[in-house]
Order: structure tokens, then C-alpha cells, then sequence
């Protein structure tokens, strides 16, 4: 819902900007600039690091002084606290380090941030930066379009820093022609109303634009331009660091239960050090005053003044925090529990069914059908299918010549929760079965064995599949889009089959169905062999597609060939006579490869 809300809000502010002054165009556009440059700079560096932040993380998370000193580091030399945070979540949701070293490291994250403030104000506003923007662009963007991934990520550092630059300018530039139509400083608020409406409206533009760091330059070059007072300025500073927490949240509402225990540790931290930097706000201000007259920056220098508040209420709020970190670690621990994991577990196959063979055989036998309707949602899916259309009677064909849309799911967490724990109980009961039971009924276990191995060879084959299915059903190329929507095809037909025999009575249940599967899948797989060559002389492909295309035939096929197999061992004959029958009337190998090779 807030998501929703937001853009149209951000619409209609730049709407009403750009009606009141021209000049706010020119602000805007210089934050969007800077805004782009943030990310290439954070795209330069993950693409030029190549494992040394991961490996740093590694090493240096064993003590909590050292996971704020990694934070402070990493941070202040990528410019990017939200890459420090991305590397963090995904450690700490592997398990790969604690909680309590990801929330050191978000400490250091936020007083790392901080030399941004500094190099804006001590460098940036001092100096004609966009003369520095315009050959870092030049050379950047030439060293973007190179192959090399060192050369490509220099290229997009120094096209960051250029667009840094630029937006840094063209918002110094908006603030001073700005004041020439209408002076913000006459809006001023003094007091502790100010000081509360401010903080907001910091906390506002941080949600907005989904950056502290460029809340931070917007609210620099405004108090350089004197478009705020310096009061007001201290206002802004705190509410951005508290906004940040906001759009940490909204992050997280989509991560797993370790990334909101981070979100919250940073939602209570910067909240914390944002209500003692309003509590304490005078004495901050004396300190930061005493801190200026002893560096020597002059009096009246309040951009230079706003990044010495900046970094002491920051390292204020870590020096608060940090005696606090085990106790907070637990409350986390206790408020946000991790969940409970919902695996698939047997629902047929337990100590009972032991008492009689027969009873034992049907409990494998349904258990294994559990585990194919298990499957079913990740053979479907893998093949960017709804189980609704393989499950109606619809023209799969058209079907699937008309619907390129792709499925986002997750193969193998699907795997992990609903086949794997299945898959090995049921192979752990049939081999501790085989030992209690007499010959006859040994074979038939061995079978329904087969199955569900055959079951989860078949995910695997899908999985495979699934990659080139990705990219070619939305292709531009006619041809190689008609041809993987032919394996999709091949595929579906035979998960139809399968829920057909499904939900027939075992009476009526044709069998023979799936060796005419079988079949017609073995003669398309010849006919799409043997056009290759020819697409390839024609140029309708290129080699690379068909070389994918020739793997894929085969995992296609025999993933046909593994589920065929299985739904035999599970709908086909029970008794001897008619098992024998069956037997008598399938298609053999060389039968299925006769008819395969007849012309059509």
C-alpha cells in the first residue's frame, strides 16, 4: 500500500515544483543525477571486488569491534551503505556469520556514511566539481563498454564518481538561482517545533528519494546556498538517518526472518540516536562547536559544521549501543522467531503398514504418488506451465504457443520443502521393507522404488531444462521460440496423461497411452535433430542456440521417459495376470524406436 502510494506522491511533488520555479528542474534533475551515480558507483565496486568484501567479511567478523571497524571501512570507501547491507543479509541469512557481527557492521555502516557528508562539504561545494565530472564521464563510460570485468567495473567507479559530481553541481547551481525566485530560509521554523517538523520532513525525503546519502548532499548544498537555516539543517540531518530505517523495512518485508532481525536492529538504532541527538541537540552543538574552533574551521563554515554533527551524533548512537548488543541480539532472538520450516512429511508410510504386505505395498505405492503430487507443481512450473491448464481441456498446444509469460518460483526451495525429506524417507522405509517381505511382493517394491527416483531424475531434468526455457519462449527468433515450445509441449502433454490415469478407475486406465507418448516423443526429438543442420545452413539460428537445443532434446526426452515409466509402476496392473497382460500389449524399446523413425 505505501509502495503504491509513493509514486504518485513523488509525482505530484516534482509536478508542483516545477510549476512554482523553473529552477527547481534544475535541483531535480541534479538529485536524479546524483541518484544514477550511486548506483553505478555501486555496480563499479561489487563488479571490482569480486569476493574481497565477501572474504573480508569472512575474516573480520569474529569480534564486534572488528564488525564495526569492517562497517565504517567498507562503507566510507564504497560510498554504498545498502552494498555493505546486501553483502551483510546475505552472509547472515547462510549462516555464515552471527547476528551480532551484522549489526556491528551496520553501526559502523551509519558512521562510515558519514565521510560523505565531509567530502561534499570540505571538497565538493569548495571546488568547481563539474570540471572533474566531465572527463571522469568520458573515460568511464568508454571503459563500461569493455569486455574486461576490471576495466568494466573502473569504468562504471569513475562514471559514478563523474555523475556524482555533476548532481552535486547541478543541485548547488538549482539552490542559488533558486533563491532569486523564492527564499526557502523565510519558511524557517525555530524551536522545538521546528526541530520536530524538520526531522520529518528528512525522515520524508529519505523515504523518497531511498537514499540518506542523497538527502545528506541535498541538505549540504541547500545550507550552502543559505536556502536553510543551519538549525534546520541539524533537523534535516537527524531525519534522514531515521528514514533510512524506513526504507530498511520496506527491504526487508520480502527477506527471510534474519533480515528483519536486521532491519529492526537498525530501525532501534538509528531511532535511538536519533532521539538523543533531539534530547541533546544543545550540547551536540557545543561539542560540534568546539570540535570546528580546535580544527580550525571558521564559525560561519555551517556546511562544514553540519558533517562534524553528522559523525558525532552517529558515533554518539554506536558508543550508546554497543554495551547493548547482546541484550539487543536476544530481544530479537525472542520477537522475531525463526519459523518453522514446513517440510513435506510421509502421510502413508509408518510402523503399521508392516503388519500385512499387501497393506505395506498400497502405503509405498500412495506415498509415491504423494511425492509425484509434490513434484507436479515443479514440473509445471519448470516449464513456465500452470497446473490449472495441464489439469483442464484445453488445447495445450495453442495454449502454449500463446502463453510466453514466465512463472517466478523457486525451483529449488520448492525441491528442498515439498521432495527432498519425502523422497528420502520413502527410499529409507522401501529398503528397510525389502527385508520383511516375500520375493514376489520385493519385485513390486523395487518398482515403486524406481518411480520415485524416476520422479526426482525427472526434477532434475526440468531443472535443466528450465534455464533455455527462460530465455528462448520470449525470444525474438520464431524459430528457436517454436521449437523449445515444442519440448514445453512434449512435457505437459505427458503430465496430462498422468492426471488423466490419475483420476480414472483403474478398469479404465489405457495404459498403451504412454507408449504412444513415448513415441511421438522419440519421432520429434529425430525430426528437430535432423532440421538443426538445415536452420543452422539457413541461418534461422545460430550455433550457439542449437547447440542448447540438441542438450534440451535429450533432457526433454528423457524426462518424458522417466515420468511415462514412473506413472506405469503406480497406475498400471496390480495382480499377476493382468501385470502380464500389460506386458504383452506395451510397446517394447525397439517397438517405440520403429515407429519413431517412420517418416510422418
Amino acid at each position: 500500500m505505501f509502495r503504491r502510494l509513493l509514486l504518485p506522491v513523488i509525482f505530484l511533488i516534482l509536478a508542483y515544483g516545477f510549476w512554482i520555479s523553473p529552477n527547481v528542474k534544475e535541483i531535480a534533475a541534479g538529485v536524479a543525477i546524483f541518484l544514477f551515480g550511486m548506483l553505478f558507483l555501486e555496480e563499479g565496486f561489487r563488479a571490482l571486488s569480486s569476493g574481497v568484501l565477501e572474504r573480508l567479511l569472512k575474516r573480520t567478523t569474529d569480534k564486534l569491534w572488528k564488525s564495526i571497524v569492517f562497517g565504517v571501512l567498507s562503507s566510507s570507501i564504497t560510498q554504498s551503505s545498502s552494498l555493505v547491507s546486501l553483502v551483510t543479509i546475505s552472509f547472515l541469512s547462510a549462516g555464515l556469520i552471527l547476528l551480532s557481527s551484522g549489526i556491528g557492521i551496520i553501526f559502523g555502516a551509519n558512521i562510515g556514511t558519514t565521510t560523505g557528508a565531509w567530502l561534499i562539504a570540505g571538497f565538493g561545494l569548495k571546488v568547481d566539481i563539474a570540471a572533474y565530472a566531465m572527463p571522469m564521464l568520458a573515460f568511464g563510460i568508454v571503459l563500461v563498454f569493455q569486455r574486461s570485468k576490471t576495466l568494466k567495473g573502473m569504468g562504471y567507479v569513475l562514471s559514478g564518481l563523474g555523475f556524482l559530481f555533476l548532481g552535486i553541481h547541478y543541485m548547488k547551481e538549482g539552490f542559488e538561482a533558486f533563491k532569486e525566485t523564492i527564499d526557502l530560509a523565510k519558511f524557517a521554523v525555530s524551536g522545538f517545533p521546528g526541530l520536530v517538523l524538520f526531522v520529518l520532513i528528512g525522515m520524508f525525503a529519505t523515504v523518497v528519494l531511498q537514499s540518506s546519502h542523497a538527502t545528506l548532499v541535498l541538505i549540504i548544498t541547500a545550507l550552502s546556498a543559505s536556502q536553510i537555516t543551519y538549525e534546520n539543517a541539524l533537523a534535516l540531518a537527524i531525519g534522514a538517518n531515521i528514514g533510512t530505517t524506513i526504507t530498511a523495512i520496506i527491504g526487508a518485508m520480502t527477506a527471510n526472518y534474519q533480515g528483519k532481525r536486521l532491519a529492526a536492529a537498525h530501525l532501534i538504532f538509528n531511532v535511538v540516536t536519533g532521539a538523543l541527538a533531539i534530547i541533546l541537540l544543545s550540547p551536540i552543538v557545543w561539542v560540534v562547536d568546539d570540535i570546528a574552533f580546535h580544527v580550525g574551521i571558521a564559525n560561519d563554515d555551517y556546511t562544514l559544521k553540519l558533517a562534524i554533527f553528522h559523525t558525532v551524533f552517529n558515533v554518539m548512537g554506536v558508543a550508546v549501543m554497543v554495551p547493548m548488543v547482546p541484550r539487543l541480539v536476544s530481544f530479537l532472538h525472542q520477537k522475531i522467531k525463526k519459523p518453522h520450516e514446513k517440510l513435506a512429511e510421509p502421510r502413508f508410510i509408518t510402523n503399521a503398514a508392516f503388519e500385512f504386505p499387501e497393506s505395506l505395498i498400497e502405503a509405498v505405492r500412495q506415498e509415491t504418488l504423494h511425492l509425484y503430487d509434490n513434484a507436479f507443481e515443479i514440473l509445471a512450473h519448470g516449464m513456465h506451465l500452470t497446473r490449472t491448464c495441464i489439469k483442464s481441456e484445453i488445447d495445450l498446444d495453442h495454449y502454449i504457443q500463446n502463453h510466453t509469460s514466465q512463472i517466478d518460483f523457486d525451483l529449488d526451495e520448492t525441491y528442498n520443502s515439498k521432495v527432498k525429506n519425502l523422497y528420502a524417507d520413502l527410499i529409507e522405509f522401501i529398503s528397510t521393507a525389502q527385508n520383511k517381505l516375500p520375493l514376489e511382493n520385493s519385485d513390486r517394491l523395487l518398482e515403486l522404488r524406481d518411480a520415485s527416483i524416476n520422479i526426482v531424475t525427472s526434477i532434475k531434468e526440468i531443472k535443466h531444462l528450465r534455464k533455455n526455457i527462460s530465455l528462448y519462449i520470449q525470444s525474438d527468433n520464431a524459430d528457436i521460440r517454436k521449437e523449445y515450445n515444442k519440448l514445453r509441449y512434449q512435457i505437459a502433454k505427458v503430465l496430462r496423461e498422468i492426471n488423466e490415469l490419475e483420476n480414472t478407475t483403474a478398469e479404465n486406465r489405457d495404459i498403451l497411452a504412454l507408449d504412444e507418448i513415448k513415441a511421438s516423443t522419440d519421432k520429434e526429438s529425430i525430426l528437430t535433430t535432423n532440421n538443426i543442420n538445415m536452420m543452422i545452413r539457413e541461418k534461422k539460428i545460430t550455433a550457439n542456440m542449437a547447440t542448447s537445443l540438441m542438450n534440451d532434446l535429450r533432457y526433454a526426452h528423457d524426462a518424458v521417459w522417466h515420468l511415462t515409466d514412473m506413472a506405469k509402476a503406480l497406475f498400471g496392473a496390480k495382480d499377476m495376470a493382468s501385470k502380464e497382460a500389460e506386458k504383452l500389449m506395451a510397446l517394447t524399446k525397439d517397438d517405440v524406436d520403429e515407429i519413431s523413425t517412420q517418416p510422418k
